[in-house]
């Protein structure tokens, strides 16, 4: 194999194999995977926007029987720190989203041994009846794998149900590496890789769209990494011709502070800058099929994640009034509006507010200053 061949085999947009793809992350130059990192987001994303989002990440609750060695924010059932959002809250919570220019939930939890189906139906219900405009981004196939269990139901029909309560879109929450070998190191107690495929696929056939993620630099080997993007592509690849499927894909570095992973001295975060500038620039090579690519300035840094908008990222994420389990194991990034815009300023382009469909907003006037005044939301 040769990098120069591969990277126009990327060009040409075609699938290149999980060996091809390790063997360019280690061998070729930064520059170079940069290079064409970008000139396949212009032929994906042409020009100089780069989108980002107004929304907040809640939880259902913290109550989750999982137990992922990567994750400080569960706590077992009857823990004195358990809680199950009250509707007083959502309330709260949303008309504060409102009032911040946005108009999502994301909203997640843990995998709660009591909350099943009806729970999550008539929760979606009554937040829509509530705030008929809110769009609800939530769950994730690990929490649509743990209520289809609950239910002794399918896949399809538990999405069917959530998406007619009022499901907009499901994150691709939990995919961690889509590799059984690692999963059963990191998150034995969540769905397979199979399964959170098979998910994905029946939201797509549903015409529910979703996004894929992979957080990665913990267990999994450069092979596992290139694999991930594989299964991810072949599942887009898979799905109904007017279904959007996979609207985004998004990497993360794995997050360590005070995790069982680091504890127990079988994982650490060494991922550096010029890694997930690879490993972004990797995933667009790999992911022909995928239009979006966000960086994930949550994790890595306002720096790091300007440099991503040269090397195959087209989105920069949500400012995220609220994010409580990425944050629990070391993230402390954030954002204003106004401060999320002048970062992709600084990097040479031109920001533009979106919605989870990836349609441009206009940015509401009155948001500015109510989100400088907030200091949860500042840039450390």
């Amino acid at each position: 194999m040769r990098t120069d061949d591969l990277l126009q085999k990327a060009l040409n947009l075609e699938w290149l194999s999980a060996e091809e793809g390790v063997f360019l992350f280690e061998n070729a130059g930064t520059a170079e995977l940069m290079h064409v990192g970008n000139r396949l987001r212009q032929h994906h994303v042409p020009g100089n926007i780069v989108t980002w989002i107004i929304d907040r990440n809640s939880n259902t609750t913290n109550v989750c029987v999982a137990n992922c060695k990567f994750c400080n924010f569960y706590r077992r059932p009857g823990h004195g720190e358990s809680y199950i959002t009250s509707i007083e809250e959502y309330k709260q919570k949303i008309e504060e989203t409102f009032r911040f220019g946005g108009e999502q939930l994301l909203l997640q939890g843990g995998h709660h041994p009591d909350l099943g189906l009806d729970y999550y139906c008539n929760l979606f219900r009554e937040l829509k009846s509530l705030f008929p405009r809110l769009k609800l981004h939530a769950l994730g196939p690990p929490e649509v794998a743990h209520i289809t269990k609950l239910e002794k139901s399918t896949h399809y029909e538990v999405l069917k149900a959530l998406h007619e309560a009022g499901l907009d879109s499901l994150p691709g929450a939990g995919a961690e590496i889509l590799d059984d070998r690692v999963r059963r190191l990191i998150s034995k107690g969540k769905c397979g890789a199979d399964e959170w495929l098979d998910i994905m696929r029946a939201a797509h056939q549903l015409h529910i769209t979703t996004s894929a993620t992979m957080m990665f630099g913990h267990v999994e080997t450069n092979l596992e990494r290139m694999e991930h993007l594989e299964k991810i592509r072949r599942v887009q690849s898979e799905k109904p011709e007017k279904a959007k499927g996979f609207l985004a894909f998004i990497p993360w570095p794995f997050q360590d502070e005070d995790t069982i992973l680091k504890k127990l001295k079988r994982a650490r975060n060494t991922c550096t800058g010029d890694e997930y500038i690879r490993m972004i620039a990797m995933s667009r090579i790999m992911l022909p099929n995928v239009t979006n690519i966000q960086a994930s300035w949550l994790t890595v840094g306002k720096a790091v994640a300007q440099i991503c908008l040269q090397a195959g990222a087209n989105d920069f994420g949500s400012i995220m009034i609220e994010e409580n389990v990425v944050s629990a194991a070391g993230a402390r990034f954030r954002f204003t509006s106004n401060g999320i815009q002048d970062a992709i300023r600084e990097a040479g382009f031109q920001p533009q507010l979106r919605n989870q469909q990836y349609e441009f907003r206009e940015l509401p006037e009155e948001i500015e200053q109510q989100q400088l005044d907030r200091k949860a939301l500042m840039v450390d």
